[in-house]
């Protein structure tokens, strides 16, 4: 089960891909892996930051537009859902026109969107604009894992990723910390404002630090077709999953497009067989290694998104927590994940992925188990038990999966590799908060008519309970000006305990998903392509 099947990596003729180590050493700052490696993380981090320190700006933002649960959802799986439908496409390009130019590009396209999300005055704005974060993020994720493959030596590399792995993890974790002080001390624009200056020193730095690197053997072409049919199959499934709440799971709508992202995929699995040069060449999915890794990064994020998703509503609406008291309770989550990258990184090294990733996915599925137990009066102290522990869980997870997908690549597919990996983890995260989401309302639309009525409350018409499920699925009383007091409170704790049985039952699916994720890891293994990185000087 666990062989590793390889792609001939030779180039036309049977001549090997051109060795980035084979050419002279780099001098000066051009091409240092390290700073190489610091320019990169520039970068991602606005792309990793972006995709939860909006979580904690989801409330300013409803209640400053007059957005809708549904709307609130789309500003976050707007942006994960453009990062998953064009990563592997952003990969290819990187692969065809080299690494350095389209994360430049990707840094000022990024910066520049989120400038105009923040000077947006609608709720449609925000989120054209977050696809607009999306398209931009997708363009530089892959291209600095090309780069780092193509700079650092096989002995550094996976160093270098658990780096990366802990960038991408205390970005992604400290997210609503920094929304936190920047809702409650500035505005919510600032959450996206941040990344102009960000974005200016990732383009300084890169434009004086990246060296390009592209294997001799590199695509000379473009599957459109490939891309079409991705895109579209990507886009039914989400799709349908945010719909689902609203039309229903056994409604025609909803099914049409399952089966139409069903087929899609379908189609797109069948064309690749038939290209020149596909978008993802089937066959790096014989490795059964890095097919595992691909699935692991899914089955991750869903439960990490889809429960941070409700996190941030359950301290801020249940608790009446701040933005900035909610990101620091969220702290012992960041501090395990800046903590526990490296230590995985070297557990890595010396034991390879399967034992921590596997570890580490057993760890999350406790954490989320436990976060199923959180009440309306839950202290500070057990939540911080539950989120250091997912943190724990989460690093090793960030980074061996990561170098199993790009290990067990060939070098000139590193843009490809790079993509699948992000794309996962947004497919993941996009359908993590689409599935838990659509846990959510469903509890809450079932519980809540029979505990509005066992509190004794006025009896609502079908319309003013859709209106109060709404604001139930967030943590919201539905409580009307010129309530009584006496009444206002049995809202409250009817609407408070509503979310909690719905953010009990979300967590204990994540859970499961988490399980699931412990036996997909047996699967991984170090990558044996590594070596055909870099050996480039100044190490």
């Amino acid at each position: 089960m666990t062989s590793q099947t390889t792609i001939d990596a030779t180039g036309p003729g049977g001549k090997a891909p051109t060795d980035p180590s084979d050419g002279p050493p780099a001098k000066g700052l051009r091409g240092h892996p390290w700073f190489t490696l610091i320019t990169v993380a520039v970068g991602v981090m606005m792309v990793a930051l972006d995709g939860t320190i909006v979580a904690i700006a989801n409330p300013a933002i409803a209640s400053d537009l007059g957005a809708t649960f549904a709307q609130v959802q789309w500003i976050t799986n707007a942006y994960f859902l453009a990062l998953a439908v064009s990563l592997i496409t952003a990969g290819k390009l990187g692969d065809r026109f080299g690494h350095r130019q389209t994360f430049l590009i990707g840094v000022v396209g990024f910066a520049a969107a989120s400038g105009a999300i923040g000077l947006s005055d609608s709720i449609a704005l925000v989120v054209t604009f977050r696809v607009f974060q999306g398209l931009f993020g997708a363009l530089l994720m892959p291209a600095a894992l090309g780069l780092l493959r193509a700079t650092f030596p096989a002995e550094k590399l996976n160093m270098a990723i658990g780096l990366w792995g802990m960038v991408i993890g205390a970005s992604t974790a400290g997210g609503p910390i920094l929304g936190g002080v920047l809702v409650e001390h500035v505005n919510w624009q600032s959450v996206f404002f941040i990344n102009v200056p960000v974005g200016a020193l990732a383009l300084v730095l890169g434009v004086l630090i990246l060296l390009d690197h592209r294997a001799e053997n590199a695509p000379r072409s473009f599957d459109i077709l490939g891309i079409g049919f991705l895109s579209g199959a990507m886009f039914c499934l989400v799709w349908a999953l945010i719909k689902a709440p609203t039309w229903g799971w056994a409604d025609g709508k909803t099914w049409a497009f399952l089966i139409g992202s069903a087929v899609l995929f379908a189609a797109f699995a069948f064309w690749e067989t038939k290209v020149k040069e596909p978008l993802i060449p089937l066959a790096l999915f014989r490795s059964v290694p890095l097919s595992a890794g691909v699935v692991l990064m899914v089955l991750m994020a869903i439960a990490f998104m889809g429960g941070l998703f409700f996190v941030t509503f359950y301290l801020q609406n249940v608790h009446g927590m701040s933005p900035i008291d909610a990101g620091l309770h969220l702290l012992p989550l960041t501090g395990m994940m800046i903590v526990g990258s490296p230590l995985a990184g070297a557990a890595i090294t010396k034991l390879g992925p399967r034992i921590p990733l596997a570890g580490g996915m057993a760890a999350t599925a406790i954490a989320m188990y436990g976060m199923s137990t959180l009440e309306t009066d839950t202290g500070s102290g057990p939540m911080s038990i539950w989120f250091a522990l997912l943190g724990f869980g989460l690093a090793p997870v960030m980074v061996g999966a990561t170098e199993v997908i790009v290990g067990n690549a060939p070098m000139e597919l590193s843009g490809v590799a790079g993509g699948l990996q992000q794309a996962a983890m947004q497919i993941g995260g996009s359908l993590g908060t689409a599935v838990l989401g659509a846990v959510m309302a469903s509890k809450v639309d079932g519980d809540l008519p029979a505990n509005w009525k066992g509190a004794g409350l006025p009896e609502l018409t079908p319309a003013q309970l859709d209106q109060a499920s709404e604001a139930v699925q967030v943590g919201v009383a539905p409580v009307a000006k010129g309530t009584p007091a006496e009444i206002a409170a049995k809202i409250a704790d009817v609407a408070h305990d509503t979310f909690i049985s719905g953010m009990s039952l979300a967590s204990l699916v994540a859970a499961g998903v988490a399980v699931v994720a412990v036996f997909v890891a047996l699967l991984t293994k170090r990558g044996e392509n590594a070596e055909a990185g870099a050996g480039v000087g100044h190490i």
